[in-house]
């Protein structure tokens, strides 16, 4: 058996180990109290029995620890496989109820662990965006979420974390004002096979909802309008395919995308964010989230720059769709 399919036999059958949680939890939550001045609000709407699947933003590897405060029960997690590489390193968050997760692969037995859990009843903890997220908005989620929550039938409660992403600078952990927020748990009836469509429609419904924790905490709201400095048709239509409104004035909008000559983009900014896009359509921008949403639309505009005029611009005039 290798080391990974050894964390998740331990998960599926023997769970995390009760001294090793209380003792590390009565350790951290009393620290985070007082050092992170941590505020915890919306713990009425975590049930304290139950299969229950915790939905959240992903800022920092202090984000479980965090989170887990929040229930009155233990919790499990998805960590990613690289952090189980030392063997005392793995033991310690095996029995913390962590389990490994091949990023960028359609993990199988990541989901089986997780099911597992949820079926006899224990507490989940997910991260949709598949990875950390720094700074700026949220970013778009993995469709794993919707699948679990399909699958096991177990309510689902998102939660947004705030402030996480100050506290590390290398090995320094830093006194910052850390908030995590929860709202009330959403339920949907449990399919066999889901479908990736349907899997990717449920997730689409949960995300709003931690993003409007997000929003509500003072997080960065996602990218809605858009104003484009510049005759760029075919960068209008392709914001919309990314459903973003591109008729937004300067002074209101989201986003203000500066077209060059030809409607090529050179650049963008978002309050202070600024984004450059390079020749072949690649945005830098310290907002990952931002430049993503850019890339999106720019793909979809090198798609409407091969039609006429004309045709791009009847694009960029439909409505954007609800």
């Amino acid at each position: 058996m290798t080391d990974a399919a050894a964390l998740h036999d331990r998960a599926r059958t023997r769970g995390l180990n009760p001294v090793v949680y209380w003792v590390v939890r009565a350790v951290l939550q009393p620290f985070f109290r007082v050092y992170l001045r941590l505020g915890r609000l919306g713990r009425e709407h975590i049930p304290r029995s139950g299969p229950l699947l915790l939905a959240a933003n992903h800022r920092s590897f202090l984000d479980p620890f965090v989170i887990a405060t929040m229930a009155r029960r233990p919790v499990y997690y998805v960590a990613k496989k690289e952090l189980f590489a030392n063997r005392l390193v793995a033991w310690v968050l095996n029995a913390l109820g962590a389990f490994p997760v091949d990023r960028g692969a359609s993990d199988s037995e990541m989901l089986e662990t997780a099911r597992t859990i949820l079926e006899r009843g224990d507490a989940l903890v997910m991260f949709p965006e598949g990875t950390r997220i720094r700074p700026g908005a949220l970013g778009a989620p993995k469709r794993g979420v919707g699948r679990l929550a399909l699958e096991t039938g177990a309510p689902i409660v998102p939660v947004a974390v705030m402030g996480t992403e100050d506290v590390r600078r290398g090995w320094r952990i830093r006194p910052r004002k850390v908030t995590v927020r929860a709202g009330r748990p959403l339920t949907y009836p449990r399919v066999d096979r889901p479908s990736p469509n349907l899997a990717q429609a449920v997730t689409d419904r949960i995300w709003p909802c931690v993003a409007l924790q997000w929003e509500w905490l003072g997080g960065a709201a996602p990218i809605r309008t858009a104003a484009i400095v510049g005759h760029a048709p075919a960068l209008a239509a392709g914001l919309r395919e990314a459903g973003i409104d591109p008729a937004g004035r300067v002074g209101d909008a989201d986003v203000v995308v500066f077209a060059g000559p030809g409607g090529v983009p050179r650049f963008a900014r978002r309050s202070r964010t600024v984004a450059t896009i390079a020749n072949d359509g690649t945005v830098s921008s310290e907002d990952r989230a931002f430049a993503k949403t850019l890339e999106r639309a720019l793909r979809a505009a090198t798609r409407h720059d091969a039609q006429p005029d004309a045709a791009a611009e009847a694009a960029a005039a439909r409505p954007v769709a609800a």
